[in-house]
């Protein structure tokens, strides 16, 4: 029986030792080249590494008030106002390819003027009741939320959680007279509070410079003297004439509602805000 030696220098090159940590090296370079290459994957085109917005909120605001003293309760029914404007800034962070930050803040600002004269029973005495008022209502709103985007192609979805803080100031003068006697409050209040959010949202691109998108959130707190929510959806677009300057128009639609419960006084403020918003966007 004959046994054929290999080449101590063939043998030195089929060393199993070598060959199996140069498969590793190998190895571990693709896995590397394949995991920096997923790294600088370009995000989906309907999302912008960074975006500043700076517009206005052009709304048809209704306004409802309720009141329960000791003295009696009142409600105005719905108010009408004229269109007004309010400024509002918002703003997105991209985060990776599929997370990010988005941030919004918008101020409301209104005078409303509120009378009543009617008529009733109190245990079967007639009774008279009329009386006006005035308020001030300022609320300022600004949320900012943690996002995780689900896509990679022309549609990605969002969800969001974060914190909403609310501003809510009102200076109130009323008159009133019950049955020949007269009577009168004047009051001004501050709120502020924190309060929990939830966003969604939907964006698809005809190309990187043309998107529509869907958009709703919501805060809500249930605690304290001072509880309510806050509501809003939006639809709308976003065009890129160049490369890094924008502009954007939605219609939205924003319910607040704002409880204060004082111990023998108690008031409940609902304002609807419907209409649209135009933007100029930066993106970088």
């Amino acid at each position: 029986m004959t046994t054929q030696l290999l080449p101590r220098a063939a043998a030195r090159r089929i060393r199993p030792g070598k060959s199996f940590r140069s498969l590793g090296i190998v190895s571990g370079a693709v896995a590397l080249g394949l995991f920096s290459q997923a790294a600088h994957a370009e995000p989906s085109p309907a999302l912008d590494r960074f975006s500043l917005s700076a517009g206005g909120y052009y709304v048809n605001p209704t306004f409802n008030v309720k009141g329960n003293t000791q003295f009696g309760s009142a409600e105005s029914g719905d108010i009408d106002r004229n269109r007004t404007t309010l400024p509002r800034v918002r703003a997105e962070l991209l985060l990776g390819d599929s997370h990010g930050l988005s941030f919004d803040y918008f101020r409301y600002r209104n005078d409303y003027s509120y009378s009543t004269s009617r008529s009733f029973n109190v245990g079967g005495t007639p009774a008279i009741l009329s009386g006006a008022a005035n308020a001030n209502i300022e609320i300022d709103f600004a949320s900012l939320a943690y996002k995780w985007w689900l896509g990679s192609g022309s549609d990605v979805f969002g969800i969001g959680l974060g914190a909403g803080y609310y501003r809510a100031h009102y200076d109130l003068q009323a008159n009133g007279v019950f049955n020949g006697t007269a009577g009168s409050l004047n009051e001004s209040q501050t709120e502020k509070t924190f309060a929990p959010l939830l966003e969604l949202g939907w964006k698809h691109a005809f190309s990187k410079d043309l998107r529509i998108y869907a958009e709703a959130s919501g805060v809500k707190k249930n605690w304290g003297t001072v509880t309510g929510h806050i509501y809003g959806a939006a639809l709308g677009v976003e065009w890129y004439p160049l490369k890094n300057i924008g502009v954007g128009a939605d219609y939205g639609i924003t319910r607040i509602h704002i409880d204060r419960n004082g111990g023998n006084t108690q008031a409940a403020f609902d304002i609807k805000l419907t209409g649209p918003s135009a933007y100029v966007k930066m993106r970088f």
